[in-house]
């Protein structure tokens, strides 16, 4: 008999959310192309759910040219309303030019600290914060950490990108890692 595998309960039962799950969520992300993927979908689903985001990450790739932050930070007006007309993604104007000024900024932190991947692993000293909660309802929505990035993101010009925003990417990251103590990914993203 097949043993069961116990994942953290708010992706269970829906094949494409344990896929991410099991795959991605709290993996360590170094690669400054992957960060910003996150970047973008996480300032994406501001105000909507992860699964309504993930649904479209897809759509997300082919709108936000695999997620190449030097030709996003190139983005014009016309491409704007191309964007405005792509049912592949959320049609929010501010979300969509958040990005593009986002690529922009995140190129800023680059030049300054050698890779976006150096600046925020520095928040945690380049090793992961890895908690231990028991459930779903002793995990933060936000934290001291994800409140000063936030806040230096935003001193940087930052847009969408508040505190709850925030700590949801250092989770998608790896950069803490919030997946439950009997979670089977729990060992393996620490």
């Amino acid at each position: 008999m097949a043993k069961e595998i116990i994942r953290c309960n708010w992706c269970v039962g829906k094949p494409l959310y344990e896929q991410y799950h099991d795959e991605e969520w709290g993996m360590p992300v170094y690669d400054d192309q992957k960060q910003f993927e996150f970047l973008v979908l996480e300032s994406a689903q501001a105000g909507l759910s992860w699964w309504t985001i993930l649904q479209r990450r897809e759509g997300y790739r082919k709108a936000f040219a695999h997620f190449d932050y030097k030709k996003v930070a190139k983005f014009d007006e016309k491409k704007i309303e191309q964007l405005m007309q792509d049912t592949g993604i959320i049609r929010n104007r501010a979300k969509i030019t958040a990005a593009i000024h986002n690529a922009q900024r995140f190129m800023e932190v680059q030049k300054e600290f050698g890779s976006f991947s150096n600046y925020i692993w520095s928040f945690v000293n380049g090793k992961p914060i890895v908690n231990k909660w028991n459930s779903l309802k002793e995990i933060p929505a936000t934290t001291n950490l994800s409140d000063a990035l936030a806040k230096d993101l935003k001193k940087r010009g930052f847009q969408f990108l508040g505190s709850t925003t925030i700590y949801a990417h250092l989770q998608a990251t790896g950069l803490v890692n919030d997946h439950l103590v009997n979670c089977h990914r729990y060992k393996k993203c620490k």
